[in-house]
């Protein structure tokens, strides 16, 4: 099942709220780091695209038509390569709101103690698929350290990766296929860029910092997200 929406925006700016959306618009499931946490073994794959080796992305995006939030953010050179017809949607906020919202969440937890992840597996230690979950988180964790390094507390540092990693897709991508949206924009935008039209539903708004704390208390008891339907 080809790609044919690929999100390269860094978690905390909507890209829950954007995954909602699309798939609310018809373009099938998308996969977000919420999906690898849910089903690890595409983990392999990642580990081999941060090496730089060849891939095939079918192997991961089989089951979706669309990609947002990390790891695939990450990855998005690669990935708008192997699909080529595919829009790109770059979701952005103003960087002091980001590094306020990233802080409490993505950001801190990378900076979970060792123990406190393993927790997870202690819950149901005969769980083979908990200690697989265990291995996303930390492979998640792993790409938030490549990203941003391990001391957040330099907001100026730590803000400034986040806008290079924006300008560093405007310039890898060729603005007819780009969109830079910001999530608060609601529906026009995005609907005009996929040309598709306007739903008569609210735009959604979700994921704040205690929903994504209760995603992972979710997956880390080995149980699966409830499936959300605007």
């Amino acid at each position: 099942m080809p790609i044919k929406i690929a999100g390269t925006g860094l978690g905390r700016t909507g890209t829950y709220s954007l995954k909602l959306a699309l798939e609310h618009l018809g373009f099938g499931k998308c996969y977000h780091m919420t999906e690898l946490f849910q089903y690890p073994e595409g983990v392999r794959h990642f580990r081999l695209a941060e090496r730089g080796d060849k891939i095939n992305w079918e192997n991961i995006f089989s089951e979706y038509n669309s990609t947002v939030d990390y790891p695939g953010a990450r990855y998005f050179e690669q990935i708008t390569k192997h699909y080529p017809d595919a829009k790109v949607i770059h979701t952005y906020r103003n960087s002091d709101e980001w590094y306020e919202s990233a802080v409490r969440t993505i950001l801190a937890a990378r900076n979970l103690k060792f123990g406190q992840y393993v927790k997870f597996a202690a819950l149901f230690p005969f769980s083979s698929n908990i200690q697989k979950r265990l291995n996303a988180f930390l492979f998640s964790r792993k790409l938030i350290a490549l990203e941003f390094g391990k001391d957040y507390s330099d907001k100026k540092k730590i803000t400034g990766k986040y806008e290079k990693h924006t300008e560093n897709v405007i310039k890898k991508i060729n603005p007819n296929r780009l969109l830079i949206y910001n999530v608060s924009e609601g529906w026009e935008p995005l609907c005009r860029f996929l040309n598709v039209p306007v739903p008569e539903k609210e735009f959604p708004v979700t994921n704040t910092q205690e929903e994504f704390y209760r995603k992972i208390e979710i997956i880390g008891k080995g149980k699966f997200l409830p499936e959300i339907k605007l």
